[in-house]
């Protein structure tokens, strides 16, 4: 059954709608997040970015990685990690990046926050390697219109080996395999140790060209005034 409402009821409802869709955009804030690659010879895959209020926690040293965190950092595979993020109830936006972002390149993301998702979360995988990821984790935005700057180290996921074989490393290098959810790694998330060349497949892993010393990216992060 129907329900007819009186032509006055119907203005007041859609007008109500008006207001409510312009306050959420009003209280939308446009952030314009620069992402460089620092490194000489790792590329970061698609880059999986958060605004979101207190609480959401990408990681957490010296503990076990989530199974989400765990499959970005072995094959930069975003949508398990973006899907938890949205399901705590607690993001304003996540948006994902891409392709890969080269060494030396850098790349500029626009996304939005609000007045109470003031923090930005962020993380991709490097390769060619097991488990290595960059990330932000909660760092505040600007208030005002000025710009923020961070530095980003690599972590290990601590949930694969670092063999640095080919076999179990995706990618344009390599051409591996990314997942590995039937081997073990240290077990924590820890400030990865880079590329020691160890492995059987060292001439694509060579050192002097695939190692790094942290930071491996360099973040900008500004308010914009105007939607880009």
């Amino acid at each position: 059954m129907s329900i007819s409402l009186p032509k006055q009821m119907q203005a007041l409802l859609l007008a109500s709608v008006c207001v409510f869709s312009t306050q959420v955009q009003a209280d939308a804030i446009s952030y314009k997040v620069k992402v460089t690659n620092l490194t000489r010879g790792q590329s970061f895959t698609p880059i999986l970015l958060a605004t979101h209020k207190r609480g959401p926690q990408l990681f957490k040293l010296g503990r076990p990685a989530s199974d989400e965190l765990a499959t970005l950092a072995e094959s930069g595979n975003t949508e398990p990690l973006s899907t938890a993020l949205t399901a705590t109830g607690k993001t304003f936006s996540v948006k994902t990046s891409g392709p890969l972002l080269e060494p030396g390149m850098s790349r500029t993301i626009i996304i939005k926050a609000g007045k109470r998702a003031r923090f930005l979360s962020m993380a991709a995988m490097l390769i060619p390697t097991n488990d290595a990821f960059m990330a932000l984790k909660s760092v505040s935005l600007p208030r005002g219109f000025h710009t923020a700057k961070h530095f980003v180290v690599a972590y290990d996921a601590g949930s694969e080996a670092n063999d640095e074989q080919c076999a179990n490393i995706p990618g344009p290098v390599c051409h591996g395999v990314g997942p590995s959810p039937d081997e073990d790694g240290e077990g924590y998330v820890h400030v990865h140790a880079g590329i020691h060349a160890h492995g059987a497949d060292a001439v694509e892993l060579n050192a002097a060209e695939r190692d790094w010393r942290n930071p491996v990216a360099m973040v900008k992060i500004t308010r914009v005034r105007v939607q880009e």
